[in-house]
């Protein structure tokens, strides 16, 4: 007796990078999360959602959106030149890092970036990690 059973993946990527201009628009953040999701073959399970917060030290946007194999949640600092984004990808599914990181220099101007890419399926495995400047 077989059983068709699929295995999650357990891949977490987080970005943290400088970038120029940062984004103050909640809605076109927003957009840019429902393309990214498409784009990247995963499926929306609620948002996304976007606010700006006027905290002074946390000034910046924050966004999240719920994929059917976890999440997706990044903020931006912009209270300095050039703002600082940290970025948190998590997915239970399986994860193309090459597109997803083209599709998020593509959106945003960084300056600098640097990622860490988890497999998390038996503890916490670094399975890649980079730098962009």
């Amino acid at each position: 007796m077989s059983t068709d059973v699929t295995k999650p993946f357990h891949k977490h990527l987080m970005i943290r990078g400088k970038i120029n201009n940062p984004p103050k628009d909640t809605s076109v953040v927003i957009t840019w999360l429902e393309s990214f999701v498409e784009l990247l073959g995963m499926k929306i399970l609620q948002g996304p959602f976007s606010s700006y917060v006027s905290q002074p030290g946390n000034t910046g946007l924050t966004a999240v959106v719920m994929i059917e194999t976890s999440h997706i949640a990044f903020h931006i600092w912009d209270e300095e030149e050039p703002g600082l984004m940290q970025f948190d990808l998590y997915t239970c599914g399986p994860l193309d890092l090459q597109s997803a990181l083209n599709e998020i220099t593509t959106f945003f101007e960084f300056v600098s970036l640097d990622y860490l890419l988890y497999d998390r399926e038996d503890g916490l495995n670094l399975v890649d990690k980079g730098s962009i400047a």
